[in-house]
This record gives C-alpha cells, sequence and structure tokens, in this order.
C-alpha cells in the first residue's frame, strides 16, 4: 500500500510550486483573463522550474522520470494558482510526456532534449474534435498509409498555444486504433483557424486546427510495432485533470472559508450559521475524497498496474466535484460571488470547463 507521506523530493517540489502559485500566478490571474494572454514572465518562470525536464530521463537532458503521483501533487498546486496560466504552461507536456512515455528510441533521441532547454518549447498537440460526445477511442479524423506516408486529416479544436506552434501530436484513426503522429506546422496542409472563445480559463490561447491531406512519413507515427497505448495515456490524462480539479476547487473552498468567517450579517458571522458551515463542510469533505481517487490512481499507474478504471472514476468524480464546489463558494459569498471583485466567478467558470478537457492535460 502506498504511503500518505511525500518524499522530501516531492515536498520540496510542492513548496516550490506552491510558492510560484501564490507570488506569480495569484499575482496575475485577473490582468492575464482580461487580457487573455498569459505575462511571458510568468511562463517564463514557471518554465524554469523544470517541471517538465524533471520528468524526462537523464539520457535525453532531463533530469528524472515520469510520475504520475509526483505530478499530480504539482498539478494541483498549479490548479490552486490559476488554471488559465496553468494550462499555458502545461501545453508542451502534450507533445513531450507521450513521447517520453511511449515514443520510439529515435523519436525520444530527435524531440526530447528541445523539452530540457532554456526556452519555452513552442510545441502542442491536437486531440479533441468538435463533434457531439467526443470519444478520444474513436476520432473522426483519419491517417491512412501508402507506403511510407501517412495522410492525415481532421478537424480538431481546443489545440492549445497553435499559432505560435512549431509542432504538433495529432492524433487521428488508423483503421480502429487511435494513433499519434508528429506533424511539424511548416507541412503543406496544416492550418490553424480562428481561436476559440472560452468561458473561462482565457489566460491559455485555444485554436481549431485544420489537417487536409496532410502527409508525414511513417516514421511519424508515435511508438513503435502497435503504436502508441491510447488507453495508458488516457489514464495519465485523466489523473492530471482531476489533480488540476482539485487545486482549483480547494482554491475555492479557502476563499470561500476566509470570506464566511469574515463577513457578519446580524451580528455574528456567517460561518455560524449552519446551512453556512454544512456547505462547507460537504466542500472540504469532497475535496478531500476526490484528492484521494486522484493518489490512488496515479500511485497504481506508477506501480505499473492498469489504473484506466480508477482515473476514469477519478476524472469524473473530479468534473462533478469541481463544478460543484466552485459553484458553492459563489453561494457562500452571496451577491458578492457574482461580482468580479472577487475570484469565486472566474473559478466557477474554469471549473466548468473540466469536463470538456479529456484528453487535453498531462503533466
Amino acid at each position: 500500500m502506498y504511503s500518505f507521506d511525500m518524499t522530501s523530493e516531492q515536498k520540496m517540489l510542492v513548496d516550490t510550486v506552491h510558492r510560484y502559485a501564490e507570488k506569480q500566478l495569484r499575482s496575475v490571474y485577473r490582468e492575464a483573463e482580461e487580457k487573455a494572454a498569459a505575462p511571458a514572465n510568468v511562463i517564463r518562470t514557471g518554465w524554469e522550474l523544470g517541471l517538465l525536464p524533471g520528468a524526462i530521463d537523464a539520457e535525453y537532458g532531463g533530469f528524472g522520470e515520469y510520475s504520475a503521483l509526483t505530478s499530480a501533487l504539482y498539478l494541483e498546486e498549479l490548479g490552486w494558482g490559476d488554471v488559465g496560466i496553468g494550462l499555458h504552461l502545461l501545453a508542451p507536456n502534450l507533445f513531450a510526456l507521450p513521447i517520453a512515455l511511449f515514443g520510439s528510441g529515435e523519436q525520444k533521441a530527435a524531440w526530447l532534449p528541445h523539452f530540457t532547454e532554456a526556452d519555452f518549447p513552442k510545441a502542442t498537440a491536437a486531440l479533441i474534435e468538435p463533434v457531439y460526445q467526443f470519444d478520444p477511442n474513436a476520432l473522426a479524423a483519419t491517417a491512412e498509409r501508402t507506403g511510407d506516408t501517412y495522410t492525415i486529416q481532421g478537424v480538431k479544436t481546443y489545440v492549445p498555444l497553435a499559432k505560435e506552434a512549431e509542432v504538433f501530436l495529432v492524433y487521428a484513426q488508423e483503421k480502429n486504433r487511435t494513433q499519434a503522429f508528429i506533424v511539424p506546422a511548416s507541412t503543406p496542409g496544416v492550418q490553424v483557424a480562428e481561436r476559440v472563445v472560452l468561458m473561462g480559463a482565457r489566460a491559455v490561447p485555444m485554436y481549431t486546427a485544420n489537417f487536409t491531406n496532410v502527409s508525414v512519413p511513417a516514421a511519424n507515427r508515435l511508438g513503435e510495432s502497435r503504436g502508441i497505448r491510447m488507453n495508458r495515456l488516457l489514464t495519465v490524462s485523466r489523473i492530471s485533470a482531476a489533480a488540476l480539479a482539485v487545486g482549483q476547487a480547494r482554491a475555492a473552498y479557502e476563499y470561500a472559508v476566509n470570506y464566511a468567517k469574515e463577513r457578519e450579517a446580524f451580528g455574528e458571522p456567517i460561518a455560524h450559521r449552519q446551512s453556512i458551515a454544512f456547505m462547507l463542510a460537504n466542500m472540504a469533505i469532497e475535496i478531500e475524497g476526490v484528492r484521494l481517487q486522484v493518489w490512488e490512481a496515479a500511485w497504481r499507474y506508477d506501480s505499473r498496474e492498469d489504473a484506466s478504471r480508477l482515473a476514469a472514476l477519478a476524472k469524473q468524480a473530479a468534473d462533478k466535484m469541481v463544478l460543484e464546489v466552485t459553484d458553492n463558494a459563489v453561494q457562500v459569498l452571496g451577491g458578492h460571488g457574482y461580482i468580479r471583485e472577487h475570484p469565486v466567478e472566474l473559478w466557477f467558470r474554469n471549473g466548468r470547463g473540466f469536463a470538456v478537457w479529456d484528453g487535453m492535460i498531462i503533466g
């Protein structure tokens, strides 16, 4: 059974990311939301923390190996700081981590060193499609092989940082399997269309991208033999998204608790009111319950067990929990919760997004 105590390295990482979230993200989150862009200096500082290089083997210039549990711990702190800027910072992970986890030796050697350098990488991934009831295991985008070439056709949405990207990891259906392909942005047929205007998390630019008769060498298909193990990748993604949601919910809960202690009505803090106290208690219970689900799924993944079911359950629980907790935070603040002076209205809008971000977050 896993331990509930963090290692010294994990504790140091969590403390470091929390300080970054508190001093950097919390100081600019509203500006980033209003301008629909994350400040470059904040992204640069976040990249210098070495979160992604810490998941890349030393053979390719990194200084660690991937751990779903360690990632879940720091992702919670990013979610506590600001989801929008956090998603911006995590965009290169969408390209690099699938290669680190499932790529061939040649693909790792060719690409991973670019993600251990000083500059923020211009790479992203295109998985989600503009269809009703999107299923990452049944994509509309297709990849057909002719000789040593694949031709990719399809439309993707929610592609973060696509406008500046120099390379994409594009997911498409090859016969009855979902595969991933490394596609340079300069490839003929790649077109980044309009920016997707989001309800929340506006600090990360999202785009629609069209891939029309895009040809890439067969060697650009991710992985060897049968290709990418999609279920394991989705397991990682769902653990990551659920951890980020826990952080967002925790931020809303803490703000609501502090407000309820300070706000007085009829001569006493509103936290003394039974309805408010029960609501806050339920928020805390739900957050803690989902956090434990996330940790167990992450631990089982790191133990090389099948964590797909646990990750799916944790993601489903997190989607429901973060929406309820952020909504309750707005309710605790009453009329003030609907005013932009307080962050809970933004956190509520962010919370609504997790249900549609399946496969878009990897940490």
